[in-house]
């Protein structure tokens, strides 16, 4: 086991593991680091805690020193220096008439890089934009395009189920999601529906289908013949989620019966579906990432 605290650089961004040498740190707070970047000014995520040896991937990190005012102070003027940085670059943009849009900027904690994220449906020639852009903050300027996931994750907002959208509050990375997922989980089929703000599909439709296909395995399918404490009969409909399954008694001509999964006993599995399978035919298997 190796001693470790959590430290992000962005409210939105991942958790780094850093070796905190024996000190304690408390969340919210901040810690002076090196990182690839260089040295960043990061805030505790969580605290000291202990993890298995297998889970550090690559060299861990220490944490060179708590932050002290003059770098929190820092930390603040290169929040205001990335808002003109902002709009100066939006201005050559627009002069430029380069297709592309600005998303965020990051100026390192020394000053010495200046990093701006884009979007753009193709590449950019973005050569005389950099010119300008050294020339008029003379230190080193990078351009990094990124896709409208990324975008949505820095910028944040509400997704259609009215929370903050999942990959800016918990989500370190984005997973492919598919169609088939949407399948299902019994969803509609309208992208409008099944569409993030990104234009994407949501990113709960993965980490929410582990719960789906186990709800899946233990309830019985439509077409399926039951055996239910008032007859037998054959599902018409499945609420997976809730249990509840709606039951046409045989020899029966009046309204389905509503009665849980625990309550029935599959005598015959639907035909046509597949062991382990799903209730829907074809599923398409297009992914996007």
């Amino acid at each position: 086991m190796v001693e470790v605290i959590g430290v992000k650089f962005r409210s939105d961004g991942r958790i780094y593991s850093f070796s905190p040498k024996g000190e304690k740190f408390a969340v919210g707070s901040y810690v002076i680091v090196t990182t690839a970047r260089g040295t960043e000014c990061g805030e505790v995520a969580s605290e000291n805690h202990n993890v298995p040896d297998s889970q550090i991937v690559g060299q861990l990190k220490e944490v060179m020193r708590a932050a002290t005012e003059d770098d929190l102070k820092k930390m603040r003027e290169n929040r205001e220096k990335e808002k003109v940085a902002f709009d100066f670059c939006e201005k050559k943009i627009l002069e430029r008439k380069l297709e592309m849009k600005l998303v965020d900027v990051e100026i390192a904690f020394d000053g010495g890089k200046i990093l701006f994220f884009f979007t753009a449906d193709g590449r950019v020639d973005f050569r005389e934009l950099v010119k300008d852009l050294a020339g008029h903050f003379h230190t080193r300027i990078e351009l990094r395009q990124i896709g409208v996931r990324d975008e949505a994750k820095m910028m944040g907002g509400l997704g259609i189920c009215g929370q903050p959208f999942c990959c800016q509050r918990f989500l370190s990375d984005f997973q492919p999601v598919s169609i088939k997922m949407a399948k299902e989980q019994g969803l509609s089929l309208n992208p409008t529906k099944i569409s993030g703000t990104c234009g994407r599909l949501m990113c709960c439709l993965k980490y929410e289908q582990d719960a789906y296909e186990y709800l899946g395995k233990i309830t019985p399918r439509n077409g399926s013949y039951v055996d239910t404490p008032e007859g037998k009969g054959t599902v018409v409909d499945v609420s997976l989620l809730t249990g509840k399954l709606k039951v046409q008694l045989e020899n029966s001509e009046g309204m389905p019966i509503s009665v849980h999964r625990d309550e029935v006993n599959v005598i015959r599995g639907c035909k046509g579906c597949k062991k382990n399978g799903n209730n829907n035919n074809n599923p398409a298997d297009s992914e996007e990432k």
